[in-house]
């Protein structure tokens, strides 16, 4: 697939692991120039040094001074945006609502909504001032159906969907095209995590609970970085230059979620 991506410019945040890294991978090898930013300053290392050329910042995307900061050093460092990629979000609690530390909610909601709105402001002047690109909002499955046991989580990507929608219709007259990807449960620690966290919520082994989520979705299986990575790669290509307001999931067909 010729992807029209070659000396694009991109920010990516939350970069350093997971789908972060693997979406950074892809677009670098793409031909693009990557700038992302995390939280972890060990694993900024590890990625820059995996991958030459990249840029980084230290960064939360929740800290308004901080995606000031990303975005001062990205666009000086490549000279413009034609892509964001807003990937960074944290789990949340695991528990019923009345077991929820507000604390941990307002958390959960800053990280995985806040985040990209702040990150989408500083982004959209830079991509029309480019002649426009495209922005790929990272929510979830968990942005499709409602999710017991983890109200934060499914409040803040519900509201990336309609944060998606809303900025696709604004911004496309500015050629600026506006997707979300909905993962599935994606292989790694953080699922394990939550997989554990909701085992404990019902009682049950955590073998128990994984073989419950297989069971949730068409294909019986989670999905990879790699396969997120790959969505983000066409929408952002010339091959979806018409695609735009999508919430498209890449989940191997989830049919309900459950805590």
């Amino acid at each position: 697939m010729e992807t029209g991506l070659s000396g694009k410019r991109a920010i990516v945040t939350a970069g350093a692991n997971g789908i972060g890294r693997a979406i950074a991978e892809t677009l670098m090898a793409a031909g693009a120039r990557v700038h992302i930013c995390d939280v972890d300053e060990a694993q900024i290392a590890d990625t820059r040094e995996a991958l030459p050329g990249l840029g980084a910042t230290l960064a939360d995307v929740a800290d308004v001074a901080a995606v000031d900061r990303l975005f001062d050093e990205a666009l000086g460092a490549m000279g413009g945006l034609d892509i964001l990629v807003n990937n960074a979000g944290v789990a949340g609690p695991v528990a019923p609502v009345d077991e929820i530390d507000p604390e941990d909610w307002r958390r959960c909601i800053a990280v995985d909504l806040d985040g990209p709105f702040l990150c989408a402001r500083r982004a959209v002047p830079a991509i029309r001032e480019a002649g426009g690109g495209s922005i790929v909002n990272i929510s979830s499955t968990a942005g499709l159906f409602g999710f017991p046991n983890r109200s934060p989580y499914a409040a803040a990507k519900w509201g990336v969907i309609g944060l998606t929608k809303t900025l696709a219709m604004e911004q496309g007259p500015h050629g600026i095209r506006v997707n979300a990807i909905c993962p599935g449960s994606v292989s790694g620690p953080r699922i394990d995590s939550v997989i554990a966290g909701a085992a404990d919520v019902r009682g049950i082994s955590e073998n128990e609970m994984r073989d419950i989520w297989h069971r949730q979705i068409s294909l019986r299986t989670f999905v990879e970085a790699q396969d997120i990575a790959n969505m983000v790669l066409f929408v952002c290509s010339d091959a979806g230059a018409r695609i735009s307001g999508q919430a498209l999931a890449v989940d191997g067909h989830t049919e309900s979620l459950s805590a």
